[in-house]
């Protein structure tokens, strides 16, 4: 995936904003901005790429991130299909550090907020009874405006600078990361995946992309995604192929070799695995549906 370094605050002409998305599917694409950002999934489901972590998401799932850290929330491919009674809808909220002011970050009353602020560059999934009384604040905080927005969001990062209901999404800071590293080795990776997974991608190829050892790389792979870099590849592969399902009227064959298989039985055969069910059967489905 190409990451795309964006700043929300040009693009919404505020440095606060509150966002209910309601949306056929998670459209924002691999990005990146300065501004920190919490983010309230309300409905729909799929896997969110945050940093080096790849995990699922559902209903009710609750995270806040720092500045600058890669992320897309991707749907499930029903999403896809559009099917009426499916959408994904959730409440952002935006705003820049700044808005605060350097002398805010010196005040002994607000270290905790400004070690809430360090931390989130991890970025931070926020679980149990905070979850919930975030969640409930957050729908009143869409409907305020003008200066309530900044009390409202100030009653928030209170709550969460007091919580222990969070879990680290990353290990470390990802400003921290960057450093060391001036490109991210998993993000090199999703992007020479999504622009080479028609051909065939060996596991010492994807390895020097990620300038590792083939060793070191299967064994980060599978700690960052909790799975091996083949099943990542065929899902990916069956993505893309669930799309020329729909979008097209290429024949399986077409489909196979246009998506990395060499051969519709194998096509097939993985197809199923990944989906349970077969590219014929995907396709009559969405039609019905």
């Amino acid at each position: 995936m190409k990451l795309e370094q964006t700043k929300i605050a040009s693009y919404l002409n505020t440095k606060v904003s509150v966002l209910n998305r309601i949306e056929p599917f998670f459209q924002a694409p691999f990005h990146s901005h300065p501004e920190l950002e919490l983010v309230y999934v309300k409905e729909s489901y799929g896997k969110r790429i945050i940093g080096n972590s790849v995990m699922p998401f559902e209903p009710g799932d609750m995270v806040f991130l720092g500045s600058d850290i890669p992320h897309v929330w991707l749907n499930d491919e029903k999403y896809y299909q559009g099917i009426e009674d499916l959408r994904a809808n959730s409440i952002v909220v935006y705003f820049h550090k700044d808005i605060f002011g350097p002398t805010f970050y010196e005040l002994k009353e607000t270290q905790k907020i400004n070690e809430l602020f360090f931390q989130a560059g991890k970025g931070i999934s926020i679980i149990g009874k905070t979850n919930k009384q975030i969640a409930k604040k957050l729908e009143k905080l869409v409907s305020k405006k003008d200066f309530e927005v900044i009390v409202g969001l100030f009653e928030i990062l209170s709550i969460l600078s007091e919580s222990q209901d969070k879990i680290y999404i990353n290990d470390e800071i990802y400003s921290l990361m960057q450093k060391d590293s001036k490109v991210d080795r998993l993000s090199e990776v999703f992007q020479y995946v999504n622009k080479n997974y028609k051909k065939n991608i060996s596991l010492e190829e994807i390895a020097a992309v990620a300038n590792m050892t083939r060793t070191s790389f299967c064994r980060m792979f599978r700690i960052k995604t909790k799975k091996n870099f083949v099943d990542y590849l065929h899902e990916i592969r069956i993505s893309n192929a669930c799309k020329l399902l729909l979008e097209t009227d290429k024949s399986m064959s077409e489909i196979a070799y246009e998506c990395g298989y060499k051969t519709a039985s194998n096509f097939n055969k993985l197809f199923k695995k990944v989906k349970g069910i077969t590219p014929s059967d995907f396709k009559n489905n969405a039609k019905v549906n």
